[in-house]
């Protein structure tokens, strides 16, 4: 592998560098203004609005990584939506913020040779450590999107997936991570998309007010305790011809288009149980329209942006935007 250019870490308040270390992030005189604890750099409490997918990930960690799973949809989704090739990245590094359990971190380090920046808000960053670390390419840092130790413009390609509508500030979400990209680098995010006025007429909208203010713990064992009635209808439904209309008012994930229909009956209830509880925990969720986000893009700065509905695995569908070589 070629050598790589090392990132610079910064402290996101002062701009002061930073040095890694297995103590924490040390500054000039050797103080550790931010601590390493569970495989991750920790610049924030755990305490944010993220608190859900903390439980979430810390919860499910095996569920959605491939070399856990019986499929390879992560590995399917994160090339059919960057369109990058395997193999690549000697002498690159790359930025992944909001990796969660590190479903696609996996991914990226079993098929690139880059060098991974991985950043998650919540503890989650201890189910990615969990399931991907420690490894020598990996660099996992709990911190916010807002505020990332790094310095600008460093990363030669810089990844969200999943992440941004569950920002508070969508559009100072996608600037924060343009500032990131270096130039004649890319950037590829993806989010939940407007496709019309009844996009939130569904049970998850409807019901969202309450559940995203209830306890975590009592909510994820009222949706366990409901999900084998819950998809037997879903599948009744589906299967009698209704289920496109009838479904969107059962409070449960969408099976057919969200989730690999060759899994195991308890392993599919398992990523019911986990989709659901992403449906209806997280503080925020703000699907945006796809050209809107073009329009962030086309503002920062890139040479060429695409945007699309791309198709996955087995006809799944992520609204994605790519950022080619920034100015």
């Amino acid at each position: 592998m070629q050598d790589r250019k090392l990132i610079e870490i910064i402290h996101p308040d002062t701009g002061n560098p930073l040095l890694e270390t297995t103590n924490g992030l040390v500054d000039a005189d050797g103080k550790v203004a931010f601590p390493y604890s569970n495989g991750a750099y920790r610049l924030v409490s755990d305490n944010n609005y993220t608190a859900n997918f903390g439980k979430e990930w810390n919860t499910f960690a095996a569920t959605q990584v491939d070399k856990h799973s019986s499929n390879s949809i992560s590995e399917v989704r994160l090339f059919a939506q960057t369109k990058w090739q395997k193999g690549f990245g000697n002498g690159l590094n790359i930025l992944e913020v909001g990796s969660g359990a590190g479903r696609f971190s996996q991914v990226i380090l079993q098929h690139t040779q880059a060098h991974l920046y991985s950043v998650d808000y919540s503890s989650a960053v201890q189910a990615n450590y969990k399931n991907n670390g420690p490894h020598e390419r990996l660099h996992l840092f709990q911190a916010s999107i807002y505020d990332l130790p790094f310095a600008p413009a460093q990363f030669d390609k810089v990844i969200c997936v999943g992440v941004l509508q569950h920002t508070p500030d969508v559009k100072k979400s996608v600037q924060s991570l343009i500032s990131m990209v270096k130039p004649g680098g890319d950037l590829v995010i993806d989010f939940y998309p407007v496709k019309a006025w009844y996009s939130k007429i569904n049970a998850k909208y409807l019901l969202r007010p309450f559940t995203k203010k209830m306890n975590h713990d009592r909510l994820l064992s009222l949706i366990r305790a409901n999900a084998g009635w819950m998809i037997s209808a879903y599948n009744f439904f589906e299967k009698i011809g209704v289920g496109k209309f009838v479904n969107r008012f059962i409070p449960i994930c969408d099976i057919k288009r969200t989730i690999p229909s060759n899994l195991p009956y308890e392993q599919l209830k398992e990523w019911v149980v986990l989709d659901t509880f992403d449906m209806f925990s997280p503080e925020y969720d703000q699907p945006q329209k796809l050209s809107t986000m073009k329009k962030y893009l086309e503002q920062g700065g890139f040479g060429k942006v695409e945007a699309e509905f791309v198709n996955y695995a087995e006809d799944f569908i992520a609204a994605t935007i790519r950022g080619l070589s920034k100015k």
